[in-house]
């Protein structure tokens, strides 16, 4: 199926362009979520009329996320996490634990914007992980571990 990139999609392309993707990547995810459009004729039209306002609203998208990145960038959060002796978790520190202490420190992350290379951690101590802000901007932050006898 051909569509319209209506935003930045990774591996994929930028705003205005016309792509061939798998029909049901198209229908389940691109579309609905607002990031593409059928490429028909007056799909084309509509989006040559609207490509200003479209790149307009996109520059401001990755300007806000470049300025939460440049307070972002560097910052170390501190977790506290019942721990054996052995420096073990009895849990793990996940994504949506990291994306909540950056929300209560005043920072407008999503949990879908913390991304773990390594998975979930499960030691104590620091570990780096990345926040993907914009498919531009990336940042690492320290998230500091420490344990909290039973």
């Amino acid at each position: 199926m051909q569509i319209i990139l209506l935003d930045k999609v990774v591996n994929l392309g930028n705003l205005g362009e016309i792509v061939r993707v798998k029909d049901g990547y198209a229908r389940n995810f691109l579309i609905p979520s607002g990031r593409a459009r059928r490429a028909t004729e007056s799909a084309k039209a509509e989006f040559e009329a609207r490509r200003a306002e479209l790149e307009k609203v996109a520059a401001a998208k990755l300007a806000e996320s470049q300025a939460l990145g440049e307070k972002l960038g560097g910052t170390t959060i501190k977790l506290t996490q019942k721990a054996g002796v052995d420096g073990r978790l009895f849990g793990s520190v996940t994504n949506s634990d990291i994306a909540e202490e950056l929300i209560k420190s005043g920072y407008k992350v999503a949990k879908s914007h913390v991304r773990m290379p390594n998975g979930p951690i499960k030691v104590i101590g620091d570990s780096t992980v990345s926040v993907a802000l914009h498919t531009d901007v990336v940042v690492d932050i320290t998230v500091s571990v420490y344990g909290e006898t039973a």
